[in-house]
């Protein structure tokens, strides 16, 4: 018998590696502002959050030069980035078998949503989901908490029912704001410390793990 007739999954560091794709496009978009940065750590500090909070946090950029440097990001990411990702091990087992448990899998991402529904698809596994939410380019629907509750609130999704699978502590802190549970998975781009702080429902050390817990 499941746990929870309603799966959320975050995207990125969740269901794929995204780290070329994401570190070549900011990459780019630095160097649009004659920055040149290498260090794999910083840039595997925009897995997860909005691009225009990182690049402010990160970067000290103004609002103007955030809406800027995520316009250089997209001007890379549409064209190659996208591409520049895979697809965990194991994870096309896990959508099958909510598929096949009758359980409803529910994409949350803050990647905007047309790009999440292109990288579903490219890997064919857009068939297992359900619905597909994602923030919009005009930077609205952003926040993780937003998302979520989106998602809840679209396909009428009973809390009670509901988990979210994340790799960082976004995807945990805005499972708890929607009060729902939530699994951490560890094989992804969010440390254990961050995760461990976030307070999860459960941790997860690897895809296949995700079953036991579901």
């Amino acid at each position: 018998m499941t746990r929870y007739k309603n799966i959320l999954f975050d995207l990125d560091g969740t269901l794929t590696d995204p780290y070329a794709g994401i570190a070549n496009s900011v990459k780019y978009a630095l160097g649009k502002f004659n920055i040149s940065e290498n260090d794999e750590t910083r840039l595997k500090l925009f897995i997860g959050p909005p691009l225009e909070q990182s690049f402010a946090e990160f970067y000290q950029f103004s609002s103007v030069q955030s809406k800027a440097a995520v316009k250089y990001y997209r001007e890379y990411f549409t064209k190659n980035g996208i591409y520049e990702n895979k697809l965990y091990p194991g994870i096309e087992n896990v959508l099958k078998s909510v598929t096949e448990n009758n359980q409803t899998a529910v994409l949350a991402t803050s990647k905007p949503q047309i790009f999440a529904a292109d990288i579903l698809r490219y890997f064919g596994i857009a068939k297992y989901f359900e619905d597909i939410i994602g923030s919009n380019l005009d930077g609205t629907l952003s926040e993780k908490e937003e998302i979520i509750k989106y998602a809840i609130e679209k396909n009428h999704l009973n809390k009670e029912e509901s988990v979210m699978i994340g790799d960082r502590k976004y995807d945990i802190t805005g499972a708890h704001k929607n009060n729902i549970h939530s699994i951490a998975v560890l094989y992804g781009y969010g440390s254990h410390e961050e995760l461990e702080k976030a307070k999860p429902t459960y941790f997860c050390q690897n895809v296949s793990g995700i079953l036991k817990i579901i």
